[in-house]
């Protein structure tokens, strides 16, 4: 059972199930007005805490820096929507409807068994002798002080002025992975061409006159004989061979860009208006809040 001291250390807390599921933040605490013990709490659920739920806490425990209560984690996310009146109060019907969901029932003696999840019953305080079944909302600043009355706050002496809050949307951001990339290096065989001068010999008959300067060259064989003369032709042909060579040098970086994309959300704002005689009006502050 939570205890009045430890309203500070479940306020703005995680709360988790029986199983470790951590269902989300304790925003408010409520006390039974008889007794001044806490009896609910509202937990904030959902992306950025937008939905806020009621969740019994007779039987939840405090675990180093979070309570754990013994419901599971779904059961409270889909507790029933619970508006709270202007003096941080429970109605008897809310109230009733939140313990019939939760499988709270009540006897003759006004003590409360709560069904857990395991078959196990506890028992905890029962408010059926007042006509309204409210629960003074407990503030942030602390519990110390006398037990809380009707419409009171814990931690705080009754007085004549009216809070009025307001939710803030706070966004930020995560890095997550989006996509990979990769280098992958595969060969592939391309035809190229490239033209090349190549040489030859041909044969070239010669014929020239008998003269002064090569009578003596022709007269000195045989006057009429066989013979043969041979000349050997030669030619230049390709050759190809291949040869690796470096071009480049191919790496993967990344760089940051920064985009501005505009984030849409929901929050909730108390109004105070004062409803004043109607000999009253006109003089100092009237009207609702802003």
């Amino acid at each position: 059972m939570i205890t009045r001291e430890q309203i500070p250390a479940v306020l703005d807390h995680p709360v988790y199930d029986a199983e470790g599921n951590k269902i989300g933040s304790a925003s408010h605490v409520f006390l039974d007005d008889t007794t001044g013990r806490p009896d609910w709490a509202t937990v904030k659920t959902g992306l950025f805490g937008s939905s806020e739920t009621f969740v019994p806490i007779h039987d939840a425990v405090l675990i180093g820096d979070h309570i754990e209560v013994p419901y599971p984690k779904n059961k409270v996310k889909e507790a029933p929507n619970v508006d709270v009146d202007a003096g941080g109060h429970l109605s008897a019907e809310e109230e009733q409807r939140l313990y019939d969901y939760y499988g709270i029932r009540w006897d003759t003696a006004g003590t409360a068994y709560v069904d857990t999840a395991d078959g196990r019953t506890a028992s905890g305080r029962a408010d059926t002798g007042r006509a309204d079944a409210g629960r003074a909302d407990a503030d942030l600043t602390g519990t110390e002080g006398p037990a809380a009355g009707p419409g009171a706050r814990a931690g705080r002496t009754a007085d004549d002025a009216m809070t009025r809050s307001e939710e803030e949307m706070h966004v930020g951001v995560e890095r997550e992975q989006r996509s990979r990339a990769r280098l992958r290096k595969y060969v592939v065989t391309e035809e190229v061409q490239q033209t090349v001068p190549l040489r030859h010999e041909e044969v070239v008959v010669e014929r020239e006159p008998i003269t002064d300067a090569n009578r003596d060259a022709a007269l000195s064989g045989p006057e009429i004989t066989e013979s043969e003369h041979e000349v050997t032709l030669h030619a230049e042909r390709p050759v190809v061979e291949t040869e690796a060579v470096p071009q480049e040098r191919v790496r993967l970086n990344t760089r940051e860009v920064t985009e501005e994309e505009t984030v849409r959300g929901r929050v909730r704002k108390e109004r105070i208006e004062a409803d004043l005689p109607e000999e009253e009006r006109g003089r100092g502050d009237e009207g609702p809040d802003r």
